[in-house]
């Protein structure tokens, strides 16, 4: 491992942590921009992917029902939850309330014969059946002639389209049944990176299962090694406390794990993938990487990678770290699964600044410069995971005659994008492919609602006839360069998140910092004198002003000696070890926090 080059990388990613949005945004910026006969060139192929897309999204019934049903409207937020809860709903009484909750309310009818889908038709016609039996009174015609079925009929449709919709975005229910259907005709040429369902454990057992799942996972891809597809692992599904102040418990035992499958997967000559997850947990994973990524077992095998997350910050010097590990290492490259919760996160914890960025074009810049230095980077095999015809044609205008990379697609998503670049033109595609059932399946199916149906998203905005081709195909660069990479209006800091109401949010501790969390206990561990007056003897450990460095996980407002005396007594007889073996209380200072937490905006 270059040691230098990783040091480096690290250093630089704990000042981009919280770091301003247009100060992050600025070198970003230049390393993005086409110039104009690339652009021209870039636009002409966006052009074509766009075609092959639209007519993708013409035949099959599942784009024509996510368009018809969208989240900017009360019925499609009534079948995303239904799609969230139904299916792990305990009895069949509650069923029919969450279902009598979610259709009652909405609108069905003005979405009857809309469709140009006979399927998406009928199932709208179901959609109004069902809330005739649950939310229009006893009365209707309708109502006296299917009152006789009345709510399990309704419940077993419901669940039926709620499975329905959800194996549209699982490959399969086994690793096996996945295997087979990625050898259906629509499938030819395209290779699979299969991801065993399992959002996080919440216990040791969850753990063990998972583990055991990706173990399974891993033999049956690699009886068939020719195929060329692969794993992707979630290291939260293998350790339950999976977080910072656990770092020396979860750190050593998810190597010891990762190594294990690793060491299985290079014995079988397949890859395997770690998948990128929530920010407070990128240093912890990067440890865990990096030590498995230098093991002497898997010298030679090219097999071993991870995927980043262009909406961070901190993306760039992750690949820099990533390029600094003395192996060739697959990277993927995605643009980000956890904006909305890290979003709000920030605003509830009172932290300095977003780990992301709050524009949706931002993200775009962002993955764009970071595709760049990946295609210039020694040992990296790139992954572009995409639906962006835009994005798509940029990186294969920089990448030039080269196909040393591939490109990536969602089970589900991005039909017609990529069949001609695979079929005619020599391109390697890869389809991110979750295993696993349907109870497993909620928490991801929730996250590719929310972002088919976003409004920035490319997906939603190729389905909005209003929008021309130019604006779909709108330079991110230039959007961003005309707001100067400022933050998205609606989307205030943290302090600023009451606005008008007279005063500023109280500010948090930044406890995924190792840095402040590790004051923090040192500060509460603290002897306090017995003669201490308010005001003195404080330590500096919380608040959200920019540390002499500049890193904004570096806090500096303070602990209340009071506050610091009573949480001693709460944690006594409670053993401190480093690097720290307990996870800390959030204390915050200022006046209380009030409950109202401003609306989030999209990311556009």
């Amino acid at each position: 491992m270059s040691t230098a080059v990783t040091s480096n990388a690290r250093d630089i990613m704990a000042k981009l942590y919280r770091a301003s949005e247009p100060d992050v945004l600025k070198p970003l910026l230049d390393r993005a921009a086409l110039d104009s006969d690339s652009r021209e060139r870039v636009m002409g192929h966006a052009l074509g992917l766009l075609a092959d897309l639209r007519a993708a999204q013409s035949k099959g019934w599942v784009n024509q029902f996510l368009q018809e049903y969208r989240l900017n409207s009360s019925e499609g937020v009534a079948l995303l939850s239904l799609a969230e809860a139904f299916l792990r709903v305990p009895d069949p009484e509650t069923a029919d309330l969450l279902i009598a909750d979610k259709l009652g309310d909405a609108d069905w009818r003005a979405h009857a014969g809309k469709s140009n889908s006979k399927l998406v038709n009928s199932a709208t016609w179901g959609l109004v059946v069902g809330r005739v039996l649950v939310g229009e009174g006893s009365t209707g015609p309708l109502r006296r002639l299917i009152s006789r079925a009345g709510e399990p009929f309704v419940r077993q449709a419901v669940g039926a389209a709620m499975k329905m919709m959800g194996e549209i975005f699982v490959m399969g229910r086994t690793i096996d049944e996945a295997m087979k259907r990625m050898r259906r005709p629509e499938n030819k040429g395209f290779t699979a990176s299969f991801d065993m369902l399992g959002e996080a454990a919440r216990t040791h057992t969850d753990a063990q299962r998972y583990f055991q799942a990706y173990v399974g996972a891993v033999d049956a891809v690699g009886r068939d090694p020719a195929a060329g597809h692969s794993i992707s692992v979630k290291l939260s599904a293998l350790h339950p406390r999976y977080e910072v102040a656990r770092w020396s418990e979860c750190v050593p035992a998810l190597t010891e794990m990762l190594e294990a499958l690793a060491v299985q997967a290079a014995s079988k000559g397949i890859a395997l993938t770690v998948d990128a997850e929530e920010s407070e947990r990128l240093e912890m994973s990067l440890d865990i990487i990096g030590a498995v990524a230098g093991l002497p077992s898997l010298k030679g095998w090219d097999g071993f990678g991870m995927a980043v997350q262009a909406y961070g910050k901190r993306a760039r010097p992750v690949i820099e770290w990533a390029n600094g590990l003395d192996r060739v290492m697959n990277v993927r490259l995605v643009k980000g699964a956890y904006w909305d919760s890290e979003i709000k996160r920030t605003q509830v914890e009172g932290l300095a600044d977003y780990p992301l960025f709050t524009r949706k074009a931002a993200t775009d810049v962002s993955y764009l410069a970071v595709a760049k230095d990946m295609l210039a980077a020694e040992n990296i095999r790139p992954a572009f995971a995409s639906h962006n015809a835009l994005t798509v044609a940029t990186i294969m205008e920089w990448a030039g005659n080269s196909r040393d990379f591939e490109f990536q697609r969602l089970h589900g998503m991005g039909d017609g994008l990529y069949e001609r670049l695979v079929q005619e033109n020599g391109y390697h595609c890869r389809v991110y492919a979750p295993v696993g059932g349907h109870r497993d399946l909620l928490a991801y199916l929730v996250r590719r609602l929310l972002e088919n149906g976003a409004n920035s998203s490319f997906v939603h905005q190729l389905a909005d006839e209003r929008l021309t081709e130019a604006e779909i195909l709108a330079d991110p660069v230039a959007k961003i360069a005309a707001v100067g990479g400022k933050r998205h209006p609606s989307i205030p800091l943290p302090v600023d998140l009451f606005g008008a109401r007279g005063h500023r949010n109280s500010a948090g501790l930044d406890l995924s910092d190792v840095g402040t969390l590790e004051a923090t206990v040192a500060a509460v561990n603290a002897p306090l004198s017995p003669n201490l007056h308010p005001g003195e003897g404080r330590g500096p450990i919380g608040g959200g002003g920019l540390a002499e460095d500049g890193a904004s996980s570096r806090q500096t407002s303070q602990l209340d000696p009071g506050l610091r005396r009573g949480v001693q007594m709460g944690l006594a007889g409670v053993p401190l070890r480093p690097p720290l073996r307990v996870h800390m209380r959030r204390f915050r200072v200022g006046p209380p926090r009030r409950s109202t937490i401003a609306p989030l905006a999209s990311n556009a």
